[in-house]
């Protein structure tokens, strides 16, 4: 919130408008001039009208509270899309340009109700993993690390991966689509389709006959 016209001791609110960005932030008019903008959620808060005067502190908080406002819809804006890590959501807002203490409070109070969980989130990515596209342990702790989780969390969250399980129902999903029937092409495109999802050459060589055989006996 940058501020013009503001320099004395006390100014007087002479108009409050809301601009045209959908009606979400309001610009504030001080002895007839235009002085700053500010969430039309923070001027409610604060209860802001027209003939009240404002001194040159309240005006500093105002602007304190109009970024913390902005920061935590940002955060909101981006949650919605889906869950995500403490490290993923405090990067975004880095870079959205908010300053660190402003970042750290926002945290703070979606840790606070519940909306920032790295053991939530790491159960989501988890569960998301093995229902829509399996891969092994390994990989999905991995990701998980790449999301800045605590390794402690990712240990207690993936640790219950089975890799003969989650190979199994991702070459089965898989081998729908290779319509071939010499083994030596279907073992090289299954193969290589698991070892990209993080399988190791053990489980990949068991899965892949289990599943031809599973093929040859339809």
């Amino acid at each position: 919130m940058s501020l013009k016209g503001v320099g004395k001791l006390m100014n007087k609110i002479t108009a409050i408008r809301f601009t045209k960005a959908r009606g979400k932030r309001v610009n504030v008019f001080l002895d007839g001039r235009f002085a700053f903008s500010l969430e039309a959620e923070v001027a409610i808060k604060e209860g802001l009208q027209v003939g009240q005067e404002l001194s040159t502190s309240h005006i500093e908080a105002l602007a304190r509270s109009d970024h913390f406002h902005r920061c935590l819809n940002a955060a909101a804006r981006y949650l919605s899309y889906r869950p995500r890590s403490e490290s993923e959501l405090k990067q975004r807002l880095y870079q959205r340009g908010f300053d660190g203490d402003c970042v750290e409070a926002v945290l703070a109070k979606l840790k606070e109700q519940g909306l920032v969980d790295d053991t939530a989130f790491a159960q989501f990515w988890k569960d998301n993993r093995e229902s829509f596209s399996p891969r092994s342990q390994w990989l999905t702790k991995l990701e998980l690390r790449r999301k800045g989780v605590a390794q402690d969390v990712i240990d207690q969250v993936a640790d219950v991966i089975d890799d003969d399980d989650s190979a199994y129902r991702a070459a089965l999903n898989k081998a729908r689509s290779l319509l071939t029937s010499d083994y030596q092409s279907f073992r090289h495109r299954l193969g290589e389709y698991l070892k990209r999802r993080g399988f190791s050459y053990g489980v990949i060589n068991h899965t892949v006959q289990r599943v031809w055989q599973k093929q040859g006996s339809r």
